[in-house]
């Protein structure tokens, strides 16, 4: 049975449903990364990688609102909002992750760098005053459960060679939580998210270029193996085009605690289809993190407002 376009409309209009699929949106695009980008550093170096990234996120985002005639102009207010947001949420968080997955499974990366809601939570108690709510809780606790059944009692027991990788993400973690409850304290936003995530990608881009150019020496083009282009393309459509746009909107959408808890789904995608495309492994402990996962998704984004 077809759907009617109005319905269609009106079921896309409603505040639940859109923000739903934007997760789901999310957690694909973002979860799916993972294995891309570590494709692509087989033969891209870390710095490398991110400049071609990042240059590319702004020219394809700012090109594009150029052709919808959105403007480019940002007010002289949002410029630091903007600049120091980009740092933590685009910079430090890409710098580290990709860092990390050259130090450890790309499966363990994604489950430690999805800490972030935790810390995302407690400085928004802080930074925002934003009052977390017990379900809110709950659902960060099962999800947090799950990725520590992931994580598994081996990587716990690593020596201090087995902690760089994970220092990394962390610092990613906690770079992309702080950044992200800068987003939701800047309030409401006059620029349009693809300007605003445009210039973020422009201003990450500078020193990652002139890194690159000084510290690495990346095999031509022509010599590189096609999972390189497969992973790379992936990586500038759907990871530095699509989903760091829509991350945006989402904040400034849902609450800190909706819109961080509900991106546990990420390393679910992330660790099956590390284990897909990568050969890691993929277990009985990964199912049942993946039911905790999705439940802590299901509790938070379920949860009423309160009547008036």
């Amino acid at each position: 049975m077809s759907m009617s376009p109005s319905l269609a409309t009106r079921l896309l209009a409603r505040p639940g449903v859109s923000a739903t699929l934007l997760i789901a949106a999310i957690g694909l695009f973002w979860g799916g990364n993972w294995p891309a980008v570590r494709f692509a550093l087989m033969d891209l170096p870390p710095f490398s990688l991110r400049a071609i990234g990042f240059t590319s996120g702004a020219l394809v985002l700012l090109g594009w609102a150029w052709v919808r005639r959105l403007p480019l102009r940002v007010s002289r207010q949002e410029w630091p909002w903007l600049a120091v947001a980009g740092v933590f949420t685009i910079l430090g968080f890409n710098i580290g992750t990709a860092f990390a997955q050259l130090n450890m499974p790309t499966s363990q990366a994604a489950i430690i760098a999805f800490t972030m809601p935790c810390w995302a939570l407690l400085m928004a108690i802080g930074l925002l005053g934003e009052r977390v709510t017990g379900r809110q809780w709950l659902g960060l606790g099962l999800g947090q459960a799950g990725l520590l059944l992931l994580l598994g009692p081996a990587a716990m027991a690593a020596g201090l060679d087995g902690l760089v990788g994970p220092l990394f993400v962390l610092g990613a973690a906690l770079s992309w939580a702080f950044g992200t409850v800068l987003i939701k304290r800047r309030g409401a936003w006059e620029s349009h998210p693809v300007v605003i995530t445009g210039w973020q990608f422009a201003l990450c881009a500078i020193p990652m270029v002139l890194l690159a150019i000084g510290l690495e020496s990346p095999p031509a083009p022509s010599h590189w193996q096609a999972t390189t282009w497969l992973g790379l393309g992936y990586h500038l459509i759907f990871a530095i085009c699509l989903a760091q746009m829509l991350w945006f909107r989402n904040v400034n959408r849902l609450t800190i605690g909706q819109s961080t808890i509900s991106t546990l789904i990420i390393p679910v995608v992330g660790v099956i289809s590390a284990a897909l495309l990568l050969g890691e492994p993929l277990s009985l402990r990964v199912l049942v993190a993946l039911a905790f996962t999705l439940s802590a998704v299901g509790i938070v984004m379920t949860q009423r407002r309160p009547s008036a």
